[in-house]
C-alpha cells in the first residue's frame, strides 16, 4: 500500500512545532533603525530651574537665587548629555522657534520678530519636520506652536505651511474649547453692525466646570463695574499678582491656579499626547470632542511636545506653590550705575520691563511662583517621557529625546527687570538634554560645556534619522550637529549669535567665553529691503549704541564698558564682527506683506566664520 509520506512529513513538523518551537529560546528582532523622536521645548524658562544644571554649573542643586526642584528632568539629563552652554539665536519666542525648525539664523531668513513669515520667497528652505515627512516620518506637535512660519495666501495670514501633520494646540484646540485654567484673549463682537476687538476678556475654569468670565481691558467703553469686582474677587481668591510696574500692566506674574496639577493646560496637552500613543492606529476622542487617530506605528515618529509653561501666566497649582512658598530667594542686586551704562535702547528696554518698583514681598512671590511652576513642568515632563518610552519599548523602536530648556531665557531681577528680549545672559541662555536608548550613540551621564545654538537642533534630529547633512542640499544650515559635540569636548565655534527687533528695535548679540556684546543693527524697524545697509558699521558710535560686558570679571553682565577708555578698541572691534556677519554675509529683510519681495545683503559673505581673531593688544588686561 502506498503511503502518503507528504502528509505525515507535515504532521511530524507540526507535532515538533507544538513540543519545541513555543519552549525555543527567542531571539528578539533588532529594533528598527530609524528612531522615534521626542522633541521638548519649554517656554521662557531658566536652565537654573534643574538641579543637574545648577549641580554642573555651580556645584550645587540649589539655584544663585534660591530652592528649585526638577527630579525627572534630573533622571532624564542623567540618561544622556547635558549641555549647559546652549544659546538662543533669537531671544523671543517666535524668531527663536523659527531659528529652531530651520537651523537658520534670524537674518539669514528675515524673520526677526512676529512677522507672518511664509515659505513663498525663493530664499526660504523647509523646515526639519516637513523633511522627515518626506522621507516617512509622521510628525505631530502638541500644545504651543508660534515659529510664525505660515504659507502664502490671500491678504497673508494665519495659513498652515502643514510643518506637523496632526496637532493639537493648547489655545486654538484647548483653551478655544473652555479645556484650562485661566487664561486671556482677545473678545470680538458686533460694534456699529461691524465685527471688531471688544478688548481682552479673562476665563477662569473651576474643577467643576464652572467658567466665569471678565474684560482686564476694552476697546469701546469702560470695563463694568461687576468685571471689574469680579476680577478682584479672583485675583484675591488666587493671590494673583501682575506687572504693574511694566509697560504691560495685565501680564500675571504669579498667583495660584485655579485648577488642580492634572487639570491644568499643560497637563492637558501632556493627556493629549499621551492619548495619541496610547490609541496608536485606532480612533479616539480628544479633550474637546473631536474624532482622530493615534500614532502610526508602521512609521517613525517625530513629535514635538511644546509646553506654555513657565511663560505668562505664572500659575503653579496649589501642590507645589504650597512648598515654593515656604522659600525665601535671594533678589538679583541692581544698581543705578548699572542702568546709567546702558545705551539708550537698552535703559527703555529697563524702563519697559522694570521689576524694581516692586515690594519686597512681591519680588519674592514671583520668583517663588516661577520656580514652582517650573517645578509643576519638570512633572508633566516626567510623564511624557514615560508614555514616550512605553511607545517605543511596545513596538520595538529606538528613540532619540531633545530636550531644549527654554525657547529663551527669562530674567528674575537681573538688570532690574523680569523679561526676556535681550542678548543678555538671562534672557538668551538655555540648555540642551540629548538621550537616545541607543548609548553608543549617546552615551549616559555625559555634561558638555561647549557653546551650542539652537540653530544646532535642525542638523541634530535630521542627522539622527539617517540625513546626510553634509550634502550640499544642505548647505544653507548655519547649525552644527550636537552629535559632533557629544563625541568630543572640544570647543567648535568661538561665539554664538542672534538678534530681535522687539520691543526697541533690532539689536543683535554675539557671546563668546570672554565677552559678552551687542549692537543696534538698523535705524528703524521699517527696513524690508537692505537700504544704508551699513549704517551701524559706519555711524558715530553712541548711535550704535553698543554694550559690551567683559565675562573673565563681570559675569553678571552689570559693568557696560564699551564706552570705558581702555575698552573703546574692543568694543570698536566687536562693531565690526558683529555688524558684517548680520549685515553682509547673506542678511534676508523681505516684505512678507507680498509672495516673493526681498533684498539679499552679501558685501560680507564668509565673515561668519565662528572665530574670533582679536587681536591681542586691544584685550585689557584682568586680574581674579
Amino acid at each position: 500500500m502506498k503511503q502518503n509520506y507528504k502528509h505525515y512529513n507535515i504532521v511530524a513538523f507540526v507535532t515538533l512545532f507544538i513540543v519545541f518551537g513555543f519552549n525555543a529560546p527567542k531571539n528578539n528582532p533588532p529594533k528598527k533603525k530609524r528612531p522615534n523622536i521626542l522633541w521638548i521645548i519649554t517656554d521662557d524658562h531658566r536652565p537654573d530651574a534643574l538641579e543637574c544644571y545648577n549641580e554642573a554649573v555651580y556645584g550645587q542643586k540649589e539655584s544663585p537665587l534660591g530652592y528649585v526642584s526638577s527630579p525627572n528632568i534630573n533622571q532624564l539629563a542623567s540618561e544622556g548629555v547635558l549641555f549647559t552652554n546652549a544659546f538662543c539665536n533669537a531671544p523671543v519666542c517666535g524668531p527663536s522657534r523659527g531659528s529652531m525648525i530651520t537651523g537658520r539664523y534670524p537674518f539669514r531668513t528675515g524673520h526677526y520678530a512676529f512677522e507672518q513669515t511664509h515659505q513663498n520667497p525663493d530664499f526660504i528652505q523647509p523646515s526639519f519636520p516637513q523633511i522627515l515627512q518626506k522621507t516617512g516620518y509622521q510628525t505631530a506637535q502638541f500644545g504651543k506652536s508660534g515659529e510664525y512660519i505660515y504659507r502664502w495666501g490671500p491678504g497673508q495670514g494665519f495659513y498652515s505651511a502643514h510643518h506637523y501633520e496632526y496637532t493639537v494646540h493648547f489655545k486654538h484646540d484647548l483653551q478655544k474649547n473652555n479645556v484650562g485654567d485661566l487664561w486671556g484673549d482677545l473678545s470680538f463682537g458686533k460694534v456699529n453692525n461691524k465685527v471688531t476687538n471688544l478688548g481682552k476678556q479673562e476665563k477662569l475654569k473651576r474643577p467643576n466646570g464652572e467658567i466665569e468670565k471678565y474684560f482686564v481691558k476694552k476697546n469701546h467703553g469702560e470695563v463694568s463695574t461687576e468685571d471689574i469686582e469680579t476680577r478682584k474677587r479672583i485675583e484675591e481668591e488666587f493671590e494673583i499678582l501682575r506687572s504693574y510696574t511694566r509697560s504691560n500692566t495685565t501680564l500675571i506674574i504669579g498667583g495660584e491656579n485655579p485648577m488642580p496639577a492634572h487639570q491644568t493646560v499643560d497637563a492637558k496637552v501632556v493627556d493629549e499626547f499621551a492619548a495619541y500613543l496610547e490609541n496608536q492606529g485606532k480612533e479616539f476622542t480628544t479633550a474637546w470632542g473631536k474624532k482622530v487617530k493615534g500614532a502610526n506605528a508602521d512609521l517613525p515618529q517625530m513629535i514635538n511636545l511644546s509646553f506654555h509653561l513657565p511663560h505668562t501666566p505664572i500659575l503653579p497649582p496649589k501642590n507645589q506653590r504650597d512648598i515654593f512658598k515656604k522659600k525665601k530667594y535671594k533678589v538679583p542686586e541692581f544698581e543705578k550705575m548699572e542702568y546709567d551704562k546702558m545705551p539708550p535702547q537698552l535703559q527703555k528696554m529697563h524702563n519697559n520691563m522694570n521689576m524694581t518698583k516692586m515690594t519686597k514681598q512681591e519680588i519674592q512671590q514671583t520668583i517663588q511662583d516661577y520656580y514652582a511652576f517650573c517645578a509643576h513642568g519638570d512633572a508633566l515632563i516626567g510623564r511624557a517621557v514615560e508614555a514616550f518610552k512605553k511607545y517605543c519599548e511596545k513596538n520595538n523602536q529606538e528613540y532619540l529625546i531633545i530636550f531644549t530648556v527654554g525657547d529663551h531665557g527669562w530674567h528674575l531681577g537681573e538688570q532690574g527687570i523680569e523679561a526676556k528680549f535681550t542678548g543678555w545672559k538671562q534672557s538668551t541662555n538655555g540648555a540642551m538634554v540629548v538621550v537616545s536608548s541607543d548609548k553608543k550613540k549617546v552615551p549616559a551621564g555625559l555634561v558638555r560645556n561647549q557653546l551650542i545654538e539652537y540653530v544646532d537642533i535642525a542638523p541634530t534630529i535630521l542627522s539622527a534619522t539617517g540625513e546626510d547633512i553634509s550634502a550640499k542640499k544642505y548647505d544653507y544650515l548655519d547649525g552644527m550637529k550636537l552629535q559632533d559635540f557629544i563625541q568630543s569636548k572640544k570647543e567648535k565655534r568661538d561665539y554664538t549669535l542672534g538678534e530681535t527687533k522687539v520691543v526697541v528695535g533690532h539689536r543683535a548679540y554675539l557671546r563668546s567665553n570672554q565677552f559678552a556684546f551687542s549692537m543696534r543693527t538698523r535705524p528703524t524697524n521699517n527696513s524690508k529691503d537692505n537700504k544704508n545697509i551699513q549704517w551701524a558699521l559706519k555711524c558715530p558710535v553712541e548711535k550704535a549704541e553698543l554694550a559690551l560686558y567683559d565675562l573673565r570679571v563681570d559675569p553678571l553682565e552689570r559693568n557696560n564698558v564699551a564706552n570705558d577708555k581702555e575698552y573703546k578698541a574692543l568694543a570698536e572691534w566687536f562693531r565690526q564682527k558683529l555688524g558684517t556677519i548680520v549685515l553682509g554675509d547673506r542678511r534676508i529683510e523681505c516684505d512678507w506683506s507680498k509672495p516673493n519681495t526681498y533684498a539679499l545683503s552679501d558685501f560680507a559673505e564668509g565673515a561668519d566664520d565662528k572665530k574670533l581673531d582679536i587681536p591681542k593688544n586691544i584685550i585689557p588686561k584682568y586680574t581674579k
